[in-house]
């Protein structure tokens, strides 16, 4: 069944919470206005104002709210305006919904999804157009997911709902309209298992979020060139799926790696590193990275298209690579 992005999030979140009246929505205009990019559309409808909860702009208080009632045994989801807000309610996903589990010795667990869009959109600005996932995975006790495809974030999204641990769902803004094939009937997941997207034997790039459609665009074009590029999306970013990506390093010896969110202290250095360490034999050329520039999100059109990686620029990565005796 082709759908879009945002109704398969849509329907995933449905199905969950019909099957479990434990779940409920909460978050600014998640009810009456069906959310900022309506993926809640119907929810109140369906399920009331008691499950579909709108409130204030209070980024920490209802996420501390959810926080409280999953560990008295509700499933919340929280949907967040933007990532960019979580920052406001930092204090309560690091110190409380990651650490409760340890804290208490495994008597509470936060069975909790925080979702909202996350990367630059168009012109929204340096305050809204951040990717923070490196930030997330930084924080051990959450889990980190950002699927590209509508396939992969209905599948996902329900897994993250039926954890029993806080998971931090991000989906890119410019993803919403996306289509693509999610089939008929129920499916899930599992969190943690990468998929390669396409086969190839000269590279392998690695990409997630919106970046894999990007990669995707670039070795088509390398392809028509004779190049053939192994695309890899580790689709969650923790716990992540370092063995698939180390298997297509040592079948290519190359490795490319896309990222929207910044250089330093990127998610793409981890992943550089690990690879590094299990597969530095097998690497004929360096690793490249291909990142967000490190600078505030500028305004303008021109100075964003030049602050967010493209395929022009994975493209001479992979050459440059290619080219290495």
């Amino acid at each position: 069944m082709l759908m879009s992005y945002r109704e398969a999030l849509n329907q995933a979140m449905r199905e969950e919470m019909r099957r479990d009246s434990r779940i409920f929505l909460i978050g600014e205009e998640v009810g009456y206005y069906q959310g900022a990019f309506k993926v809640s559309k119907g929810f109140v409808e369906e399920f009331g104002p008691q499950r579909v909860v709108d409130t204030p702009i209070t980024e920490a208080g209802f996420t501390g709210l959810a926080i409280g009632a999953a560990m008295a045994g509700l499933h919340p989801i929280v949907e967040l305006m933007t990532m960019n807000f979580g920052i406001v309610a930092l204090d309560q996903i690091v110190n409380n919904a990651a650490k409760i589990h340890y804290m208490s010795g495994g008597q509470l667990s936060v069975p909790l999804v925080i979702r909202g869009p996350g990367s630059a959109a168009h012109q929204l600005g340096a305050q809204h157009s951040q990717s923070l996932e490196a930030w997330f995975c930084h924080v051990p006790g959450l889990k980190v997911i950002a699927p590209a495809t509508p396939h992969d974030a209905k599948g996902l999204l329900k897994s993250a709902i039926r954890d029993n641990n806080p998971v931090i769902f991000i989906e890119a803004q410019l993803l919403y309209g996306t289509k693509g094939d999610v089939g008929d009937g129920e499916y899930t997941i599992p969190i943690g298992v990468a998929e390669v997207k396409r086969a190839g034997h000269d590279a392998t790039i690695v990409a997630y979020s919106k970046m894999l459609l990007l990669a995707l665009e670039a070795a088509d074009q390398l392809s028509r060139e004779g190049i053939e590029v192994e695309v890899i999306d580790p689709r969650t970013l923790k716990p992540m799926d370092l063995p698939t990506i180390v298997a297509s390093v040592k079948k290519t010896g190359r490795l490319v790696i896309v990222e929207e969110g910044w250089h330093f202290c990127g998610l793409g250095a981890q992943i550089a590193e690990s690879v590094y360490r299990e597969a530095f034999d097998y690497l004929d050329a360096p690793i490249q990275r291909v990142t967000g520039a490190d600078v505030p999100m500028p305004y303008s059109r021109p100075l964003e298209d030049a602050a967010i990686p493209n395929k022009e620029r994975i493209i001479k990565a992979v050459k440059a690579m290619c080219a290495t005796p």
